[in-house]
């Protein structure tokens, strides 16, 4: 029998460190098995499963821009989770070759703001795409959270947070819209400040300033890891989170499902300085 291993597929993926992740969970496990990246583009999609529904060593696959939501039609089963996120990035091979998906971002966005009150605080989320919906999933479960939206397509990011179950305020990405004003969580799911991709807007990082003292500034970006809106959060005194604790935390998740076996945590430090390099 060949090597088990799954991998992380997308459109770029070169910048994935998902493999060096859950190889180094491998490693310290001593699990003989791999994680590996591969490009599909999105015309390969459905030829891509279908290769590996017949490959008794795949395991699954991570799911990364721009698939998340294209895979949620294309498994055989999604879990409730996914199915109300609608979008998927996490798929599992059955032994009888069927595919299940699931959405494991959320979690991810659990753990980038564990410590944070939630009950009663005032969200913005940047975004309205596939990872956005993991921070609405996430948000429509926190009580009385209050939370707007800023989005460049409105109505996409209406449909997507009513999808997601949540009640939301959504306002165009524009200068002036008041939505920082009190905040105490801000959330980046857009690709804005992402090494390749377009700069996060100034008047985003000016706006900042209208949060509230002790204020939570969590972006998903990890490509750089020190983002211009982590910096500029950094610089009027509010907490930051950056993209690895999501990225560690939604992965922990998926290498259950893919392994078997519970990551070995205790070696979070020494995966963030390898993350980093």
């Amino acid at each position: 029998m060949n090597r088990p291993y799954a991998e992380v597929i997308g459109d770029p993926i070169a910048h994935s460190k998902s493999p060096l992740i859950h190889n180094f969970w491998l490693e310290r496990l001593g699990i003989d098995a791999e994680y590996r990246a591969c490009r599909v583009a999105p015309g390969e999609l459905a030829g891509y499963f279908q290769s590996r529904r017949d490959d008794s060593s795949w395991r699954g696959c991570n799911v990364t821009i721009p698939h998340k939501e294209a895979v949620a039609r294309l498994v055989d089963e999604l879990d409730p989770r996914a199915s109300s996120v609608g979008a998927v990035n996490t798929v599992v091979g059955r032994d009888n070759g069927q595919l299940f998906g699931t959405n494991t971002d959320v979690d991810g966005v659990g753990e980038a703001v564990t410590g944070l009150e939630l009950a009663g605080c005032r969200a913005v989320v940047i975004g309205g795409g596939g990872a956005a919906r993991a921070a609405f999933a996430f948000l429509a479960g926190a009580a009385g959270a209050s939370v707007t939206v800023l989005a460049r397509t409105v109505e996409k990011a209406t449909s997507a947070a009513r999808e997601c179950g949540l009640s939301a305020k959504v306002l165009p990405l524009a200068p002036g819209s008041g939505a920082m004003d009190g905040a105490t969580l801000v959330i980046n799911a857009t690709q804005l400040g992402m090494t390749g991709q377009d700069s996060m807007p100034d008047f985003i990082l000016r706006e900042l300033s209208a949060m509230a003292q002790g204020g939570l500034v969590f972006d998903m970006v990890y490509a750089p890891l020190d983002t211009e809106l982590l910096g500029a959060a950094a610089k009027l005194g509010l907490a930051t989170v950056d993209g690895l604790a999501m990225l560690i935390g939604q992965a922990a998740i998926a290498f259950g499902h893919f392994f078997g076996a519970a990551p070995p945590r205790q070696y979070d430090r020494e995966l963030r300085e390898r993350l980093m390099q």
